[in-house]
């Protein structure tokens, strides 16, 4: 079983209330659903040099995140819902749009020591290059950026978002497509495989 992901009447891709089963739902579907999410990360998920990972997110990657959150904390009140939903509804992409989580991929208190003060203004410094040398540049959510920006030391996530115009979206789709951190005490690039490409472009592309 699939579940069926609404839209809501203004064309938007946010989650509503009724996408979100009950935990009785969930339980019986959940083996399957990780294990199709799984795969679609793996198309979605960048490793960025050794310590950094940006995890491209959507509509199905948001909805497993709110339904495991919903099941850890035992939530069964639509109030509950609405805060999930409200948490992680910015982090997925409209038409024109990617939504990444940068995740700084360190467990050692001796790496976090280390990395973590350098770092600081990583989550501004990737970027998306295009096949006729275009820039697009990160915007980081204020909400979050409240919340986790420090002047002498990081966070070890971050949440960006790059915006589009047509014009590069078309570019994006004739690829190559190059994911570059420009910071200096990380400086890093990678092409995106094809099949990354393909699959963002249902992010950035209007009737998807």
């Amino acid at each position: 079983m699939t579940p069926v992901l609404s839209t809501s009447h203004n064309g938007s891709r946010k989650l509503v209330l009724e996408d979100i089963l009950d935990l009785r739902a969930y339980e019986k579907v959940r083996v399957a659903e990780k294990a199709r999410v799984l795969e679609l990360k793996r198309k979605r998920r960048v490793e960025l040099g050794t310590i950094l990972t940006v995890l491209f997110e959507n509509r199905d990657t948001m909805w497993i995140q709110i339904q495991e959150m919903l099941r850890a904390e035992k939530v069964l009140t639509d109030e509950g819902v609405y805060e999930e939903l409200n948490a992680y509804n910015p982090l997925i992409p409209e038409p024109g749009q990617l939504s990444c989580t940068v995740f700084i991929e360190i467990t050692t208190e001796a790496a976090m020591h280390e990395w973590l003060p350098k770092l600081v203004g990583i989550e501004r410094s990737i970027v998306l290059v295009l096949s006729d040398g275009t820039e697009v540049h990160p915007v980081t959510d204020a909400q979050h950026d409240a919340a986790l920006t420090r002047e002498d030391i990081t966070a070890a996530v971050h949440y960006i978002h790059f915006n589009f115009t047509p014009e590069q979206v078309a570019t994006f789709a004739g690829g190559p497509v190059q994911l570059r951190c420009i910071h200096s005490n990380y400086l890093e690039v990678i092409e995106l495989a094809d099949s990354t490409v393909g699959e963002l472009l249902s992010d950035l592309q209007a009737n998807s």
